[in-house]
């Protein structure tokens, strides 16, 4: 699933359709997609792993889910979840995804200050939120979109090995230093995601996802499903502390 940094990078990709006025529309979306004809679009934004293209009155929500993507000015040999056409033969095409029209403005619907990629991002409101949850587990709490919103599985890897917090942590038992820790890291480390996707070196960079051999202990890495929603986490007993 497309972690918030990936979903800016799409946005950018899409910023040259602002202000176009969509020509044609087609797709197998079960939305009332055929509104959206004939409209400009005023905004692309996104809020974590949602990509919003907003129009007068109401706005459009693109989730990539697991295998989503999409493509600008092509097509792929299956038929687009939703195809949004311009003048001049362009358009957008998104597939195997999800599509839903809501009514109003983003701004009603969505706590921007729990993007962690978002200028309003509020690390104290997320400290705030955490203390509500004592009883969750670390690695479930970075996948929580209402207070992480735009993290997924390679940040919540990669932000525990670097504050060295065991994913079987219970939040309500971290010191401090250590919550504050997480808190800003999860916010640092998108941006590192961001900018290393945005060079093609992400991969790159990974020091404890989808490794065998812990680079500051040089033991073996653990490989566990863990969390409510049992996903694939990577750890070193060894130097992260579990907190529980």
């Amino acid at each position: 699933m497309p972690e918030g940094p990936s979903l800016v990078l799409m946005k950018e990709a899409l910023l040259p359709f602002e202000g176009k006025k969509v020509t044609a529309v087609s797709g197998y979306a079960k939305a009332d997609i055929k509104r959206i004809a004939g409209h400009k679009i005023k905004d692309i934004r996104t809020w974590g792993k949602h990509l919003l293209l907003e129009f007068p009155g109401f706005f459009v929500r693109i989730h990539l889910l697991m295998f989503g993507s999409y493509r600008v000015n092509e097509e792929k040999d299956v038929n687009p979840m939703l195809r949004l056409g311009f003048a001049r033969n362009q358009c957008i095409n998104f597939y195997t995804c999800s599509v839903k029209i809501l009514e109003g403005e983003a701004n009603d619907l969505y706590d921007w200050s729990a993007d962690v990629l978002s200028d309003d991002w509020s690390a104290e409101k997320a400290k705030t939120k955490l203390a509500a949850h004592p009883d969750m587990l670390v690695c479930d709490a970075l996948l929580d979109q209402d207070i992480f919103s735009g993290s997924g599985n390679i940040i919540k890897n990669e932000v525990l090995f670097r504050t060295r917090i065991h994913p079987l942590s219970v939040v309500g038992k971290l010191p401090a230093r250590q919550l504050s820790a997480l808190i800003k890291e999860a916010r640092n480390y998108s941006f590192d995601f961001l900018e290393w996707k945005r060079q093609y070196v992400l991969k790159q960079h990974w020091q404890i996802y989808t490794k065998k051999e812990c680079p500051r202990c040089h033991l073996p890495v653990t490989k566990e499903y863990l969390g409510a929603g049992k996903r694939r986490t990577f750890f070193c007993e060894h130097c992260q502390q579990r907190y529980a």
